[in-house]
Protein backbone atom coordinates (compact mmCIF):
# COMPACT_ATOMS: atom_id res chain seq x y z
CA UNK A 1 0.00 0.00 0.00
CA UNK A 2 2.88 2.39 0.79
CA UNK A 3 4.24 1.84 -2.71
CA UNK A 4 0.87 2.82 -4.22
CA UNK A 5 0.82 6.05 -2.19
CA UNK A 6 4.43 6.87 -3.14
CA UNK A 7 3.73 6.22 -6.83
CA UNK A 8 0.54 8.32 -6.74
CA UNK A 9 2.36 11.23 -5.09
CA UNK A 10 5.17 10.98 -7.66
CA UNK A 11 2.73 10.83 -10.57
CA UNK A 12 0.71 13.88 -9.47
CA UNK A 13 3.61 15.85 -7.98
CA UNK A 14 5.92 15.60 -10.99
CA UNK A 15 3.07 16.59 -13.29
CA UNK A 16 2.42 19.79 -11.34
CA UNK A 17 6.11 20.62 -10.92
CA UNK A 18 6.94 20.14 -14.59
CA UNK A 19 3.79 21.86 -15.83
CA UNK A 20 4.23 25.00 -13.77
CA UNK A 21 7.26 26.08 -11.63
CA UNK A 22 9.89 23.99 -13.44
CA UNK A 23 8.61 24.43 -16.99
CA UNK A 24 10.23 27.80 -17.81
CA UNK A 25 13.72 27.06 -16.41
CA UNK A 26 13.83 23.65 -18.10
CA UNK A 27 12.67 25.05 -21.45
CA UNK A 28 15.33 27.75 -21.23
CA UNK A 29 18.01 25.08 -20.84
CA UNK A 30 16.93 22.29 -23.18
CA UNK A 31 14.29 23.92 -25.39
CA UNK A 32 10.61 23.23 -25.90
CA UNK A 33 11.13 19.88 -27.64
CA UNK A 34 13.56 18.72 -24.99
CA UNK A 35 11.10 19.69 -22.29
CA UNK A 36 8.29 17.81 -24.04
CA UNK A 37 10.46 14.72 -24.22
CA UNK A 38 11.44 14.96 -20.56
CA UNK A 39 7.86 15.61 -19.50
CA UNK A 40 6.58 12.62 -21.49
CA UNK A 41 9.32 10.36 -20.09
CA UNK A 42 8.61 11.32 -16.47
CA UNK A 43 4.84 11.05 -16.95
CA UNK A 44 5.15 7.62 -18.58
CA UNK A 45 7.59 6.32 -15.96
CA UNK A 46 5.50 7.45 -12.98
CA UNK A 47 2.31 6.14 -14.59
CA UNK A 48 3.90 2.71 -15.12
CA UNK A 49 5.14 2.77 -11.51
CA UNK A 50 1.62 3.57 -10.31
CA UNK A 51 0.08 0.81 -12.43
CA UNK A 52 2.59 -1.80 -11.26
CA UNK A 53 2.24 -0.75 -7.62
CA UNK A 54 -1.53 -0.96 -7.90
CA UNK A 55 -1.40 -4.45 -9.40
CA UNK A 56 1.06 -5.63 -6.73
CA UNK A 57 -0.96 -4.24 -3.81
CA UNK A 58 -2.22 -7.05 -1.56
CA UNK A 59 -5.99 -7.65 -1.45
CA UNK A 60 -7.80 -5.69 1.24
CA UNK A 61 -11.40 -5.65 2.48
CA UNK A 62 -13.73 -3.10 0.90
CA UNK A 63 -14.39 -0.15 3.20
CA UNK A 64 -18.18 -0.26 2.68
CA UNK A 65 -20.69 -2.64 1.11
CA UNK A 66 -21.47 -1.98 -2.54
CA UNK A 67 -25.16 -2.29 -3.37
CA UNK A 68 -27.08 -2.18 -6.61
CA UNK A 69 -28.07 1.38 -5.76
CA UNK A 70 -24.41 2.45 -5.63
CA UNK A 71 -23.84 0.75 -8.98
CA UNK A 72 -26.76 2.72 -10.43
CA UNK A 73 -25.37 6.02 -9.13
CA UNK A 74 -21.88 5.24 -10.40
CA UNK A 75 -23.23 4.21 -13.80
CA UNK A 76 -25.11 7.50 -14.19
CA UNK A 77 -22.06 9.46 -13.06
CA UNK A 78 -19.94 7.67 -15.66
CA UNK A 79 -22.47 8.41 -18.39
CA UNK A 80 -22.32 12.10 -17.48
CA UNK A 81 -18.52 11.92 -17.45
CA UNK A 82 -18.52 10.35 -20.92
CA UNK A 83 -20.72 13.14 -22.30
CA UNK A 84 -18.46 15.77 -20.74
CA UNK A 85 -15.37 14.10 -22.17
CA UNK A 86 -16.68 13.80 -25.72
CA UNK A 87 -18.18 17.28 -25.64
CA UNK A 88 -14.83 18.75 -24.60
CA UNK A 89 -13.11 17.59 -27.79
CA UNK A 90 -14.76 20.15 -30.07
CA UNK A 91 -14.57 23.95 -29.76
CA UNK A 92 -12.71 23.82 -26.46
CA UNK A 93 -10.69 27.03 -25.92
CA UNK A 94 -8.49 25.23 -23.39
CA UNK A 95 -7.06 22.79 -25.94
CA UNK A 96 -3.52 23.66 -27.13
CA UNK A 97 -4.57 23.78 -30.79
CA UNK A 98 -7.42 26.21 -30.15
CA UNK A 99 -6.43 29.44 -31.95
CA UNK A 100 -9.17 32.04 -31.65
CA UNK A 101 -9.63 35.53 -30.28
CA UNK A 102 -13.41 35.38 -30.37
CA UNK A 103 -14.90 34.42 -27.01
CA UNK A 104 -17.69 31.91 -27.72
CA UNK A 105 -20.98 31.61 -25.91
CA UNK A 106 -21.00 28.89 -23.29
CA UNK A 107 -23.07 26.11 -24.84
CA UNK A 108 -23.29 22.38 -24.39
CA UNK A 109 -20.83 20.95 -21.90
CA UNK A 110 -19.13 24.35 -21.57
CA UNK A 111 -22.32 25.80 -20.08
CA UNK A 112 -21.91 23.20 -17.33
CA UNK A 113 -18.20 23.88 -16.72
CA UNK A 114 -15.33 25.42 -18.69
CA UNK A 115 -13.28 22.33 -17.77
CA UNK A 116 -15.48 19.44 -18.97
CA UNK A 117 -12.55 17.12 -19.68
CA UNK A 118 -11.03 17.62 -16.24
CA UNK A 119 -14.39 17.11 -14.52
CA UNK A 120 -14.91 13.95 -16.60
CA UNK A 121 -11.71 12.52 -15.13
CA UNK A 122 -12.71 13.64 -11.63
CA UNK A 123 -16.14 12.01 -11.97
CA UNK A 124 -14.44 8.84 -13.20
CA UNK A 125 -12.38 8.79 -10.01
CA UNK A 126 -15.41 9.44 -7.79
CA UNK A 127 -17.48 6.70 -9.46
CA UNK A 128 -14.70 4.14 -9.09
CA UNK A 129 -14.24 4.99 -5.42
CA UNK A 130 -17.97 4.55 -4.91
CA UNK A 131 -18.23 1.04 -6.32
CA UNK A 132 -14.75 -0.31 -5.53
CA UNK A 133 -13.74 1.09 -2.12
CA UNK A 134 -10.48 -0.85 -1.78
CA UNK A 135 -7.71 1.26 -0.20
CA UNK A 136 -5.33 1.00 -3.17
CA UNK A 137 -8.09 1.87 -5.62
CA UNK A 138 -9.10 4.89 -3.53
CA UNK A 139 -5.51 6.18 -3.60
CA UNK A 140 -5.29 5.86 -7.40
CA UNK A 141 -8.72 7.43 -7.95
CA UNK A 142 -7.94 10.31 -5.59
CA UNK A 143 -4.71 10.93 -7.49
CA UNK A 144 -6.73 11.27 -10.71
CA UNK A 145 -9.25 13.59 -9.01
CA UNK A 146 -6.54 15.85 -7.57
CA UNK A 147 -4.62 15.91 -10.85
CA UNK A 148 -7.77 16.86 -12.77
CA UNK A 149 -9.30 19.48 -10.47
CA UNK A 150 -6.14 21.16 -9.21
CA UNK A 151 -4.79 21.02 -12.76
CA UNK A 152 -7.93 22.78 -14.02
CA UNK A 153 -7.48 25.59 -11.50
CA UNK A 154 -3.79 25.94 -12.46
CA UNK A 155 -4.79 26.00 -16.12
CA UNK A 156 -7.02 29.00 -15.40
CA UNK A 157 -4.10 30.87 -13.84
CA UNK A 158 -1.84 30.06 -16.80
CA UNK A 159 -4.45 31.07 -19.37
CA UNK A 160 -5.12 34.32 -17.50
CA UNK A 161 -1.44 35.18 -17.91
CA UNK A 162 -1.18 34.10 -21.57
CA UNK A 163 -4.57 35.30 -22.83
CA UNK A 164 -5.78 37.81 -20.21
CA UNK A 165 -8.60 39.48 -22.15
CA UNK A 166 -9.89 36.31 -23.81
CA UNK A 167 -9.67 34.01 -20.81
CA UNK A 168 -11.11 36.41 -18.25
CA UNK A 169 -14.13 36.97 -20.49
CA UNK A 170 -14.43 33.18 -20.95
CA UNK A 171 -14.28 32.80 -17.16
CA UNK A 172 -17.03 35.41 -16.83
CA UNK A 173 -19.31 33.42 -19.14
CA UNK A 174 -18.52 30.03 -17.64
CA UNK A 175 -17.70 28.45 -14.29
CA UNK A 176 -15.10 26.19 -12.76
CA UNK A 177 -17.72 24.40 -10.63
CA UNK A 178 -20.36 22.47 -12.59
CA UNK A 179 -23.66 24.34 -13.10
CA UNK A 180 -22.46 27.45 -11.22
CA UNK A 181 -22.66 29.62 -14.36
CA UNK A 182 -26.15 28.32 -15.13
CA UNK A 183 -27.28 28.96 -11.57
CA UNK A 184 -25.81 32.47 -11.77
CA UNK A 185 -27.59 33.25 -15.03
CA UNK A 186 -24.36 33.56 -17.03
CA UNK A 187 -25.04 30.48 -19.18
CA UNK A 188 -27.99 28.42 -20.35
CA UNK A 189 -28.25 24.65 -20.39
CA UNK A 190 -28.57 23.33 -23.93
CA UNK A 191 -26.82 23.24 -27.28
CA UNK A 192 -25.36 19.76 -26.86
CA UNK A 193 -24.00 18.37 -30.12
CA UNK A 194 -24.30 14.78 -31.23
CA UNK A 195 -20.58 14.37 -30.67
CA UNK A 196 -21.28 14.91 -26.96
CA UNK A 197 -24.56 13.01 -26.55
CA UNK A 198 -24.22 10.13 -29.01
CA UNK A 199 -20.44 10.03 -28.66
CA UNK A 200 -20.70 10.01 -24.88
CA UNK A 201 -23.27 7.22 -24.95
CA UNK A 202 -21.09 5.08 -27.23
CA UNK A 203 -17.99 5.66 -25.09
CA UNK A 204 -19.97 4.79 -21.95
CA UNK A 205 -21.33 1.56 -23.46
CA UNK A 206 -17.97 0.43 -24.85
CA UNK A 207 -15.90 1.41 -21.82
CA UNK A 208 -18.26 -0.29 -19.39
CA UNK A 209 -18.37 -3.44 -21.53
CA UNK A 210 -14.55 -3.56 -21.64
CA UNK A 211 -14.59 -4.16 -17.87
CA UNK A 212 -15.85 -7.70 -18.58
CA UNK A 213 -12.76 -9.04 -20.44
CA UNK A 214 -10.23 -6.79 -18.69
CA UNK A 215 -11.39 -6.81 -15.07
CA UNK A 216 -13.64 -9.84 -14.98
CA UNK A 217 -16.71 -8.00 -13.70
CA UNK A 218 -19.60 -6.12 -15.26
CA UNK A 219 -20.08 -2.37 -15.16
CA UNK A 220 -22.62 0.15 -16.36
CA UNK A 221 -25.71 -1.24 -18.02
CA UNK A 222 -23.99 -4.61 -18.40
CA UNK A 223 -24.15 -4.99 -14.60
CA UNK A 224 -27.88 -5.63 -14.94
CA UNK A 225 -27.96 -7.22 -18.40
CA UNK A 226 -25.58 -9.98 -17.30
Amino acid sequence: MENVVAAAVAFVGTHFLLSHPLRAPIVSRIGARGFLGLYSLVAFATLIWLALAYRAAPPAPLLWPVSGALWAVASIVMLVASVLLMGSLIRNPALPEAKTNIVPDARGVFAITRHPMMWAFALWGAAHILIYPAPSNIVVALAIIVLALVGAAMQDRKKEALQPEFWREWERRTSYWPFAAIAGGRARLGGFGMHALAGGLIVWLVASWVHIPLAGWRAGIWYWLG
